[in-house]
């Protein structure tokens, strides 16, 4: 007596389409778009979606648990002649196999086995994935991701992207980035420096300097918060916003700039507003190979410009004109060191 044919219902058909989707590899944003709307239409969608992938992994781990001779005939296509249907196994003298407790059956499980028989498995699940950036010296990139946000990472700059069901997650490790955030119910945050920026609709900037982990809004609203994200709320940003964060003790400066400035770097731009000459030197570095190297003393000094981020000689000249700085040009880079005054000089001298 045959056994009876399952029906799958048309949630489960399409529960199924979108898993098999997912276990091809890369999709289209589009479909990354239609595929959450779908997910969170009703928690029946995301119910039938999480009892096929745990069909899916069922039947892996029983497959390769499977005899090898028995799991390569399962896995062998289907005889096509109704009368030559009959294959012989091999003889195996072997103690029968524990018993498993039976586990509590999910909506259309049987229906989900059966599609998903048709479709194949044992390939891991694309969803969620984690995909790793990285901007080579003098190359800066623009990256777009799969559900569209757009992000400008810097040259020498490194970061890892999470997407997940329920969330966007960003671990910016080096260097500088922009992002502009697509509209999107899942949140979008960025980890950098110990802290979290949250977006909140919107397009910015998170830096990693030496001392201070830097966070720039020019359009809607961000969040930051210590401790990965599980400390206190720091900073609540809107457009023209800057906060500057010490790694050390998480204090906290906020001040204006407008949104230009904000993305001068995208075009080319090195702008700087009182900034330490240490950090401007880091910011033209990655984008040259003529380095410019700054001395302990003279790094603190605090500068304003706007200049070409590879037009050295136009940085030369800027700094030419520190009354407070001495520039050497050497082979291995432009060295910069604070001047000694004429009354310096007679101190140190007779101090010896």
């Amino acid at each position: 007596m045959n056994p009876p044919t399952v029906h799958p219902s048309a949630l489960t058909q399409a529960a199924a389409h979108w898993h098999a989707l997912q276990r091809q590899g890369e999709v289209s944003a589009a479909q990354q778009r239609a595929f959450l709307d779908w997910l969170l239409v009703s928690p029946e969608h995301l119910r039938e979606y999480l009892a096929i992938s745990e069909t899916a992994g069922a039947l892996a781990e029983a497959l390769r648990a499977m005899p090898d001779d028995l799991a390569v005939l399962l896995a062998a296509p289907a005889p096509r002649r109704a009368d030559d249907n009959v294959v012989q196994l091999p003889l195996r003298s072997a103690a029968p196999a524990p018993v498993a407790p039976r586990r509590r059956r999910l909506p259309g499980l049987a229906a989900a086995a059966a599609l998903l028989l048709s479709v194949g498995i044992g390939a891991p699940l694309a969803w969620p994935r984690t995909t790793h950036y990285v901007a080579a010296h003098g190359h800066p990139q623009q990256i777009r991701l799969a559900d569209d946000s757009v992000v400008h990472l810097d040259a020498d700059s490194e970061l890892s992207v999470r997407m997940s069901l329920f969330g966007r997650r960003v671990e910016l490790e080096r260097g500088q980035a922009s992002f502009v955030v697509a509209p999107d119910r899942r949140p979008f945050a960025v980890h950098a420096g110990g802290l979290e920026v949250t977006d909140i609709g919107t397009t910015f900037d998170v830096s990693l300097l030496r001392e201070q982990a830097r966070i720039a809004v020019s359009e809607g609203r961000v969040q930051v918060r210590g401790d990965g994200g599980r400390g206190r709320l720091l900073a609540d940003l809107w457009a023209g916003k800057v906060a500057q964060v010490d790694y050390r003790d998480q204090r906290v400066q906020i001040r204006d700039e407008d949104a230009a400035s904000m993305t001068a770097w995208w075009h080319g731009r090195v702008v700087f507003r009182d900034e330490p000459l240490r950090d401007v030197a880091d910011r033209f570095n990655r984008r040259n190979a003529q380095r410019l190297r700054v001395s302990d003393d003279a790094g603190a000094l605090r500068l304003t410009g706007n200049l070409r981020a590879d037009d050295l000689a136009s940085l030369r000249a800027f700094l030419d004109q520190q009354p407070a700085l001495a520039i050497e040009q050497r082979a291995d880079g432009i060295h910069v060191r604070q001047r000694v005054s004429g009354q310096d000089a007679v101190k140190k001298n007779s101090s010896k």
